[in-house]
């Protein structure tokens, strides 16, 4: 399967004039932000090799968000980990994607995932599995994915010796030896339970 225009065609069709995809990246890690990101692609430039974020490398990932910073309009969403702690991750996920089509001022909003948020500012279509369906949502994927990761490679320079820059926070053993060893990091999620556990 490869993502098409066909779910923004049909919102296209219905009236709708800035239609964005949105999608995160950051759900499942122990540490770090989660980053949400609303794009609208422009129909006359759409990037040749446009794919979901997960079927590319981080090589192609990064010279597709280049050119996607100078061919569509991006909106992106940083949630924190102290916020996430607040609302829980998946509450933190619909918020920074709210967040992020509000900024963007779209007129409709393709969500990747089986729910839209309850306040999002405007109409919208939830898609399972819409990275891999719908070109605009694929498009927030990398954008979400590479902005992520190089917030945790920063992060990586600011808390040494846990890794962050391999693994991206998420729950590797190299990451679980070093949190249990070193103790929770202000950027760690200290509501999710294996930070808990580490915390004592």
């Amino acid at each position: 399967m490869s993502p098409d225009r066909a779910h923004y065609d049909a919102a296209m069709s219905r009236g709708y004039a800035r239609i964005c995809g949105v999608d995160e990246a950051g759900r499942g890690p122990l540490a770090g932000p989660v980053v949400c990101a609303a794009v609208i692609l422009r129909a006359t430039s759409i990037p040749e090799g446009l794919n979901d974020s997960k079927t590319l490398s981080p090589v192609r990932r990064e010279r597709m968000l280049n050119i996607l910073l100078t061919s569509a309009e991006i909106a992106i969403s940083v949630i924190e980990p102290p916020e996430i702690d607040d609302l829980n991750i998946l509450w933190a996920s619909m918020t920074g994607m709210s967040r992020a089509v509000r900024a963007l001022g779209a007129d409709f909003a393709l969500i990747d995932g089986n729910r839209l948020p309850p306040d999002l500012p405007c109409d919208g279509e939830a898609i399972i599995k819409g990275d891999a369906k719908s070109l605009s949502i694929a498009a927030a994927s990398i954008v979400a994915k590479v902005t992520r990761d190089r917030l945790m490679v920063e992060a990586d320079d600011r808390y040494p010796g846990y890794g962050l820059a391999k693994h991206k926070g998420y729950p590797t053993r190299a990451h679980m030896e070093a949190l249990l060893a070193l103790g929770p990091t202000p950027i760690h999620r200290w509501s999710f339970a294996p930070v808990k556990k580490a915390r004592g």
